[in-house]
């Protein structure tokens, strides 16, 4: 069978509304995108190698430009044709979850990976593996999977003028075909639901960090905020998708994500270091009884509210945000407002554990200063090799997403402990050298010790980002926080 053959049973096979009455249809359209010449493709048993095999035949036949803009763009294209409509998507959906949430989602999920909306080839790439701490395994990435910038897209982009879709997260942009300097989103679908009296979306990463990576959208293109607002859509979300965490990036630069100017949440089918995180100390929060609080032994500062009851745990939150957001402790460089500029703010992430509702609330601080200015409460210098940019929802919660450029930086790294020739890059030679005076280093055990140690500089990156150290100082400024609640 031929690579057209047999994508248009990958088609059939994924949006019931085609049959094989519709294969003539679907071969001329195939045809008019990639080119006659593409008859004579052969086929593959993997849809995606299929697909491959299309796009490079609509280059080869002058039907596309050689850029990668142009490439995934096409893909997108011919991937719609196996993607039911969006109305079409959000019926299925819907109908699936009279039979419970976790068949939705299994089902639109599924979707989202066939239809090559969700990158699995990409995301097989990145590095992944578990580091041993005292806060637990700490789960460490170096992210390989969102592609390089094409030289010939970044050009064309340099010329392009359009502010619409208004960003990546905008409900615009699905079904959107894509520009040079905006990704193609063609066979992209959101579903829609209501969550606090407005329309919101929900949909998936197309580069997941992990399993699931769901993002729960505003439908209006509007900044983040952390309020009680958000604690009620928090809970409201895990109400509805028990099966799923959801978190909200804090609202404040440095402390928060890279997309504030779009109010939306993440979540998915995962359980992060952080929940597994046991409680330290027991705290009160006055006036709600039927709350219960505690520190959580984790580097960065973190009290959990737990509670059967929705209405009283979304108070209890607000009333913890609302102390911290007024807090000040000149004592460890706490401080709400400097100049009447606000600094406080929190990272909020909920999740159902049986007929109870978790809610932990980190607690963050975005103040920088001549000796840290990055940020006080930010990765430090000396561990910016590793890692430098932002502390956003998923690191918090003990997940690392670190730089691609580290796969071979590490490389380089290793050859150096074992005394082999290397082009280690001078920023981690101290801390080479910490190590090689340390440990012992041999072939057999090299990459798991290199392994560990990045793990560690992960544990120190989020003990930096603690407002509230670890050590006696910060733990009793921390309960010095606590009696204020």
């Amino acid at each position: 069978m031929t690579a057209i053959t047999n994508h248009i049973e990958t088609i059939i096979k994924l949006n019931p509304d085609y049959t094989h009455m519709d294969a003539v249809y679907l071969t001329n359209k195939l045809l008019n995108l990639i080119g006659d010449a593409a008859l004579d493709l052969p086929g593959d048993e993997d849809p995606l190698k299929n697909l491959d095999l299309m796009v490079q035949a609509a280059q080869d036949n002058g039907k596309i430009p050689d850029s990668q803009s142009a490439r995934q763009i096409l893909e997108a294209q011919l991937m719609d044709f196996a993607t039911p409509t969006p109305s079409r998507v959000n019926q299925m959906f819907w109908d699936k979850y009279q039979a419970g949430p976790r068949a939705a989602t299994d089902w639109f999920f599924a979707l989202s990976r066939a239809n090559n909306y969700i990158q699995t080839r990409a995301i097989a790439k990145n590095l992944v593996f578990p580091a041993k701490t005292e806060y637990g395994n700490l789960e460490i990435t170096v992210n390989l999977s969102k592609p390089e910038k094409d030289p010939k897209d970044i050009a064309a982009a340099a010329h392009a003028q359009s502010g619409y879709p208004a960003c990546a997260l905008c409900l615009q942009t699905e079904g959107y075909a894509g520009r040079s300097n905006f990704a193609a989103r063609t066979n992209h679908r959101i579903i829609r639901f209501l969550l606090g009296g407005k329309t919101w979306g929900f949909q998936y990463s197309p580069y997941a960090y992990f399993n699931e990576h769901a993002i729960f959208l505003d439908a209006i293109h509007e900044p983040m905020v952390i309020d009680q607002s958000t604690f009620e859509n928090l809970l409201a979300i895990v109400a509805m998708f028990p099966t799923y965490f959801v978190g909200s990036n804090a609202d404040l630069p440095i402390v928060g994500g890279s997309m504030l100017a779009h109010e939306h949440y993440q979540g998915g089918r995962h359980t992060f270091p952080m929940a597994k995180a046991p409680i330290e100390t027991q705290v009160e929060i006055s006036g709600h009884p039927h709350v219960f609080a505690g520190i959580v032994k984790w580097p960065m500062s973190v009290i959990r509210l737990v509670s059967a009851d929705r209405e009283e745990l979304v108070n209890a939150a607000e009333h913890v945000r609302q102390v911290w957001d007024q807090y000040t402790d000149e004592s460890v460089d706490v401080r709400a407002f400097v100049d009447g500029k606000p600094h406080h703010t929190v990272t909020p992430i909920a999740r159902r554990v049986g007929s109870e509702y978790q809610l932990d609330l980190v607690l963050r601080d975005n103040q920088t200063s001549k000796q840290y200015p990055d940020g006080i409460f930010h990765p430090h210098q000396d561990v910016q090799h590793i890692k430098k940019e932002n502390i956003g929802l998923i690191e918090v919660m003990g997940r690392a997403i670190l730089p691609a450029r580290l796969k071979t930086e590490l490389a380089e790294v290793q050859k150096y402990l074992l005394g082999e020739a290397n082009d280690m890059k001078p920023m981690h030679k101290a801390w080479a050298d910490q190590l090689k005076a340390k440990y012992q280093w041999t072939p057999d055990n090299a990459e798991a010790q290199l392994q560990e140690a990045v793990g560690r500089v992960f544990a120190r990156v989020l003990e930096d980002a603690g407002v509230f150290k670890r050590d006696e100082i910060g733990q009793e400024a921390f309960g010095r926080f606590c009696r204020t609640l």
